[in-house]
């Protein structure tokens, strides 16, 4: 992908577009690869990067969500396992199944949760992970070192799905741009423009690098902003409800020794009603999550230090060795833009499944709440409903059996870069043609120069914070070791994008910026 290019058919063309989508996280990008696969012309914008914001930001499962099945939410349970099984099956470079034990310190916990975990497995029938099973104390310490074993009773063993949500974001668009569709990034939609009837006609967009605004027609705007939903619906009528309630959720990361084997711990009642979990991913261990209900919304949200606590209290009673907020290497927070139900304030009882709104004057589509292991199936929904509004052509959904970019390929001999999948040679090929760019940029970090490029050539990075953040996960593994390394980023960036030194020691203080909310400051 190249933005350049991208932005070069967006400047030339003329004629409307069948599709303009709003919003490039897992619901935006979703439905480009739907539209784009059934043949349909389709651009998606972006107000700052793919995945910038809640599709980021997730506890990095696929899963059917066992507190749906407490809910009593066996569809959502049903629909949600059977996508877990066709994301693993299109995209393996990316997802895996992880084992999960749902310690027991007391007598009855493993009966009551064997006996849910079991309904879980016969929900997913042919899409299942694995069996679940009871485990003795010495089990569950043997699949987790690093368990507290005071009281420990046993636990019960089940399986779901890890996957990496920026780079499946990244693959996504890439997907949909090899399927025919056209993506922009850093290019925030700013107006809605309209017929003389009304109904919403096309979008203004203004590159955010060179500042000039373009006016695009379609004859379908669909508005997949997540958390920002209502803001583009007041740009359609100022006078609009808000359907969003948003809540905040915060993940603290922590070194892997807190969780050493490749089992991980799920927590299945906090104090706050909600899931807990303690996981380990890449080389690191991330535990959350949190549910604070917010009042407004932005790109960059800022853990609280309660929250931070909270998980930190909460994980310390699973764990033999308490973590503190010195260990913790990053925290990040994410807002779920969860749709609003009557006037509950509990955000953690409303449904995760999705809401699809077509206004019924000016025909602005606003598909909203939702979760990454829905993605597909939220994107065809919205496909179906777009073909009937915009009078487009029937055409069947081909998604199911789509492979997402990077599927294919041995990437087992790639160790630490296999999520990369079938790019994960070209990666390598840029490392051996210099040694300087082969080596880690940071002790604390495997991000080599390479990746640097790659990133710029390829898959669309323009700014410091769109490599170290999202293209990479260096922001995640370690905030501090993320700010030490941004210049020597920002100096790579420069030559592949043709910065001056300006805009480089720019970009390193706006990154510096973003990267201060993620670094730990609660006092012990």
């Amino acid at each position: 992908m190249n933005r350049d290019e991208m932005f070069a058919t967006i400047r030339d063309r003329a004629t409307p577009w069948d599709m303009i989508i709003i919003g490039g996280g897992a619901t935006g990008l979703g439905t480009a690869v739907d539209a784009a696969s059934r043949g349909f012309d389709v651009v998606l914008l972006d107000q700052s990067d793919f995945a910038k914001g809640t599709s980021s930001r997730s506890t990095k499962l696929v899963h059917g969500g066992v507190r749906y099945l407490q809910q009593g939410n066996v569809s959502l349970v049903m629909e949600a396992l059977k996508e877990r099984g066709l994301l693993l099956r299109n995209a393996p470079h990316l997802v895996h199944d992880v084992p999960f034990v749902v310690p027991s310190y007391d007598w009855w916990a493993s009966p009551f949760y064997g006996i849910g975990l079991k309904v879980y497995d016969l929900l997913a029938g042919r899409y299942g992970f694995g069996r679940s099973k009871h485990l003795g104390r010495d089990a569950v310490v043997e699949a987790i070192p690093s368990i507290r074993t005071d009281g420990l009773r046993g636990g019960t063993l089940y399986y779901d799905g890890q996957f990496d949500d920026a780079r499946l974001a990244i693959n996504l668009a890439t997907t949909a741009h090899e399927q025919g569709a056209t993506l922009v990034n850093h290019m925030p939609v700013v107006a809605l423009t309209k017929d003389v009837d009304g109904a919403v006609v096309g979008v203004i967009a203004r590159d955010s690098e060179s500042g000039d605004e373009h006016k695009l027609a379609g004859r379908v705007v669909v508005n997949a902003t997540g958390p920002f939903a209502d803001q583009v619906r007041r740009m359609d009528r100022g006078d609009v409800a808000p359907i969003i309630a948003p809540s905040q959720g915060v993940h603290v990361v922590l070194d892997r020794s807190f969780l050493p084997g490749r089992t991980a711990i799920m927590v299945p009642h906090t104090d706050d009603g909600r899931v807990m979990f303690a996981i380990p991913w890449h080389d690191v261990a991330v535990v959350g999550t949190t549910d604070t209900p917010i009042e407004s919304v932005n790109l960059e949200p800022i853990p609280r230090d309660e929250e931070i606590r909270f998980i930190l209290e909460t994980a310390n009673r699973y764990l033999s060795r308490p973590a503190t907020p010195s260990d913790v290497r990053s925290v990040f927070a994410g807002i779920r833009p969860l749709v609003k139900a009557g006037d509950g304030g509990n955000t953690a009882a409303l449904s995760r499944d999705h809401t699809i709104l077509i206004d019924p004057d000016s025909g602005l589509m606003t598909v909203a709440g939702g979760k990454w292991t829905t993605y597909r199936k939220m994107a065809e929904d919205v496909v179906d409903q777009a073909i009937l509004l915009g009078g487009l052509d029937s055409r069947e959904c081909v998604t199911q059996a789509l492979p997402i970019h990077g599927h294919d390929g041995d990437v087992e001999r790639f160790g630490p870069m296999s999520f990369y999948g079938s790019d994960a040679a070209h990666v390598q090929t840029l490392a051996e043609q210099d040694a300087d760019m082969a080596r880690p940029l940071h002790p604390r970090l495997t991000l080599t120069g390479a990746e640097v490029q790659w990133a710029c050539r390829r898959e669309m990075a323009r700014t410091v914070d769109d490599v170290l953040a999202r293209r990479t996960r260096s922001l995640l593994f370690d905030a501090e070791a993320a700010k030490e390394v941004a210049p020597l980023v920002a100096e790579i960036m420069a030559a592949e994008l043709g910065w001056d030194q300006m805009q480089a020691t720019s970009q390193v203080g706006a990154f510096a910026a973003i990267a201060d909310g993620y670094v730990c400051r609660v006092s012990p």
